[in-house]
């Protein structure tokens, strides 16, 4: 999954970005209101995480901008405004949740999954093709009832993969969902963790899931040609 995090203060976006990243999201930091809106406008989010007190556009005027666009991203608003009235006005701006500072990680970590878990609505927490299963929240993956241990990448790469089932991916797709937007390798990096992901969940079963369409990008569906 996912994560934009709008927040100015250096400090507190390393220690979130790196806890984050630590639970296997991909994330992508705005130091700005500007650039912040202008990723979420711009990119597919599975949560954004929002300071009030940003430069160059504040955080109220960046949510309401994002749901002008966007009305199922969850939207976590963190900051150090704690009274009730800036609560009330954001939760009717479109926050979904409000956790003021200072704070413990572990608290962030789960709102963050609750969110995760409860929008878009239309979202399951579980993806299965074949007899492959994804769980979003154990983050757990099993074949055909047996459990399959993968990296943070790798994992990653599969869900993105999985909630796509069917679709084409190109590289370019996969490394700005997978990678955050530091990354500045080469799209080879992506037929290397597509290579540890076939050994992991397709080279012990019959069943070939996970395909290449040369030129293009990966697909994975029901039973498919390598």
């Amino acid at each position: 999954m996912r994560i934009l995090l709008v927040e100015d203060e250096q400090k507190v976006s390393t220690f979130v970005a790196r806890g984050l990243t630590e639970e296997r999201f991909a994330v992508d930091i705005a130091a700005d209101g500007k650039a912040g809106l202008d990723l979420a406008t711009t990119y597919h989010y599975d949560l954004v995480i929002l300071d009030l007190m940003l430069p160059t556009l504040d955080g109220s005027q960046v949510l309401r901008r994002i749901r002008k666009d966007n009305v199922e991203v969850p939207v976590l608003i963190l900051t150090a405004r704690d009274a009730v009235a800036d609560k009330v006005g954001n939760f009717e701006a479109g926050a979904d949740d409000y956790l003021t500072k200072p704070f413990a990680f572990a608290e962030l970590l789960v709102r963050v999954k609750a969110l995760l878990r409860r929008g878009p609505v239309t979202r399951s927490s579980v993806v299965r093709v074949a007899d492959l299963e994804l769980d979003r929240l154990s983050q757990q993956v099993k074949r055909a009832g047996k459990r399959i241990d993968l990296t943070a990448k790798e994992y990653s790469l599969l869900e993105y993969l999985m909630s796509n089932a069917g679709r084409v991916l190109s590289r370019t797709m996969i490394i700005e969902h997978v990678w955050d937007q530091s990354f500045d390798g080469v799209t080879n990096i992506v037929d290397v963790y597509v290579r540890h992901l076939r050994n992991k969940v397709d080279d012990s079963f019959p069943q070939k899931l996970i395909s290449t369409v040369r030129g293009v990008g990966y697909s994975i569906g029901h039973g498919t040609q390598p």
